[in-house]
C-alpha cells in the first residue's frame, strides 16, 4: 500500500547524504490547470517532526501505487512531461472529489513525480518535500496534493502546471520570448513566495531558489516548487544555521558555499542570479562560453550600475521593448542581492515592494527617438539583430546535480532542463 510507514527517525530537513539533479516540469502548454479541493492550514511548520507523523498529513493523500498507475496509464511514454536525474514525471488525472484515478481528458489533470530508486533524490530529501508542502500552503507556492511509499517506490502528486519551468521559456529552443511585464510578474511571484517562507512563524530557507524550480500556470503566475533542500532557519539570536554545503553552482550565495553558514540572504543571493536571468536571457552558468561570460554574475556586474552600458546584458530577445528606468531599477536590485556581504542584501520583503515599484506606470516610460537613434544603445555584439523599433513600451501579456561540493566547487553546475511535451 502506498501510506505504509517504515521508519519513525526524526527528520532535521535538510541533511541529505543523497542529491537531487532534477528540474521540476510538473506541466506542459497544452491542459488548463486545475485546483485540489484540498486546503492545507496555516505555515507553522513544527520541527522535527518523525515520519510517521510527516506522512500521517490530513491535509495530503496517501496513493496506492496503482492509484499512480492508473491515473498516469501505466506511465505511459506520451504521458511524459519532464525528465530529470531524480526520475521522471507523468501527467495524470484523478477525480475532483475522492482524488482516484479518473479517464484521462476528464477529473483533474495533475502532475506524478516519479523518482528513481537509483537516482539522486533520496528518500531524504523526498520526506522533507512531503514535511514541508503538507504544512505550507500560499498561492506561489506549489500544492502538493499527495504521495506514495510503496517498497521502494517513491512518487509526489502535485497540482499541475500548464506553463511549466521558467527555465523552458528562457532557454528551450523555439519557446516564445517572455514580454517584459511577463518577466517582471514571474519576478514578483517568486519573490512572493520566499516572503512567505522567510516571513513564516517557522522561517523556511528554500536554499535551491532557480529558473528550474519556478513553476508558471496558465496566467504566468509563478510557483516555487522542490522542496527537498528546505532547511529550517535559525531560531533566537542566531544569524544562521550551520549545514552540508548543496545547491546549485551559479544560484548559491558565495558565503554559503566557502563556510556552509546558511541564512534567509542566501535565497536573497539566487533570487538576485534569477533576476539577472531574466533580464540577460543567460544561464547563470553556461559552459559552452569563454572566459568570464561562462559565470553570469561575474559578466553582468560591471554593467548593472551604469546607465549607459546597460543595453549590453538586456536579453535582444526582447527587441528592445522594455522601460529603460524600469530596467535600471531592476538591475540596481539584482546588484544589490548580489552583494558579498550578506548583511548588505535586502531582505525579500524589500525586494518586492521594489519589485511593485518598477511595475508602477510612472515606471514603464517609453524610450524616447534620441535614446533610440543613439549609438551607444546598441551593442557591437549584436549587429545581426534588427534595431528595437523607435516606441519601445513593454508588450502586453500574451497570457493565453547537485551534491556535496568538491574541493574546488562544492556546486554542480546548473542542469538543463527535460523535454517538455
Amino acid at each position: 500500500m502506498g501510506n505504509c510507514f517504515g521508519s519513525s527517525g526524526k527528520v532535521d530537513n535538510v541533511q541529505t547524504s543523497t542529491t537531487n539533479t532534477s528540474t521540476n516540469d510538473l506541466g506542459g502548454s497544452k491542459v488548463s490547470s486545475a485546483t485540489s479541493t484540498i486546503s492545507p492550514p496555516s505555515s507553522t511548520l513544527p520541527t522535527p517532526r518523525s515520519e510517521g507523523e510527516i506522512l500521517s498529513c490530513p491535509y495530503l493523500k496517501a496513493f496506492t501505487f496503482g492509484d499512480l498507475k492508473s491515473a498516469t496509464r501505466n506511465f505511459r511514454p506520451d504521458s511524459l512531461i519532464g525528465e530529470g536525474g531524480f526520475g521522471c514525471v507523468f501527467k495524470g488525472w484523478i477525480d475532483y472529489q475522492t482524488l482516484a484515478p479518473s479517464r484521462p481528458g476528464s477529473g483533474m489533470v495533475v502532475a506524478v513525480k516519479k523518482l528513481k530508486p537509483e537516482g539522486f533524490q533520496g528518500h531524504k530529501e523526498w520526506l522533507t518535500e512531503v514535511n514541508y508542502l503538507g504544512m505550507l500552503h500560499h498561492p506561489h507556492v506549489v500544492k502538493l496534493i499527495g504521495y506514495c511509499m510503496d517498497g521502494e517506490n517513491r512518487l509526489l502528486v502535485y497540482e499541475f502546471m500548464p506553463k511549466g519551468s521558467l527555465e523552458n521559456h528562457l532557454y528551450r529552443r523555439g519557446a516564445q520570448p517572455l514580454s517584459w511585464a511577463i518577466r517582471m510578474k514571474v519576478a514578483t511571484g517568486a519573490a512572493k513566495g520566499l516572503c512567505f517562507l522567510h516571513d513564516a512563524e517557522s522561517q523556511v530557507i528554500y536554499r535551491d531558489f532557480k529558473a528550474s524550480n519556478i513553476l508558471l500556470d496558465v496566467e504566468f503566475n509563478a510557483k516555487l516548487s522542490d522542496f527537498g533542500l528546505a532547511k529550517a532557519g535559525p531560531t533566537g539570536d542566531r544569524t544562521h544555521v550551520s549545514t552540508e554545503v548543496m545547491g546549485t553552482q551559479g544560484y548559491a550565495a558565495p558565503e554559503y558555499v566557502a563556510t556552509g553558514r546558511l541564512s534567509a540572504r542566501s535565497d536573497v543571493y539566487s533570487f538576485g542570479v534569477v533576476l539577472l536571468e531574466l533580464l540577460s536571457g543567460r544561464r547563470a552558468v553556461d559552459k559552452s562560453k569563454s572566459g568570464v561570460e561562462q559565470n553570469l554574475v561575474d559578466w553582468a556586474r560591471p554593467y548593472l550600475n551604469d546607465k549607459r552600458r546597460l543595453f549590453r546584458i538586456m536579453d535582444t530577445k526582447m527587441e528592445g521593448q522594455y522601460p529603460q528606468k524600469g530596467a535600471f531599477m531592476a538591475a540596481t536590485l539584482a546588484l544589490q542581492c548580489l552583494s558579498t556581504d550578506p548583511k548588505v542584501r535586502p531582505q525579500m520583503a524589500e525586494v518586492l515592494e521594489k519589485l511593485e515599484e518598477i511595475q508602477a506606470p510612472r515606471n514603464l516610460v517609453k524610450h524616447s527617438p534620441t535614446e533610440q537613434s543613439s549609438p551607444l544603445n546598441r551593442s557591437p555584439s549584436r549587429h545581426s539583430h534588427r534595431p528595437p523599433p523607435s516606441k519601445l513600451t513593454p508588450r502586453g501579456s500574451p497570457l493565453p546535480s547537485r551534491s556535496p561540493l568538491p574541493a574546488r566547487s562544492p556546486l554542480p553546475s546548473s542542469r538543463q532542463s527535460p523535454q517538455v511535451r
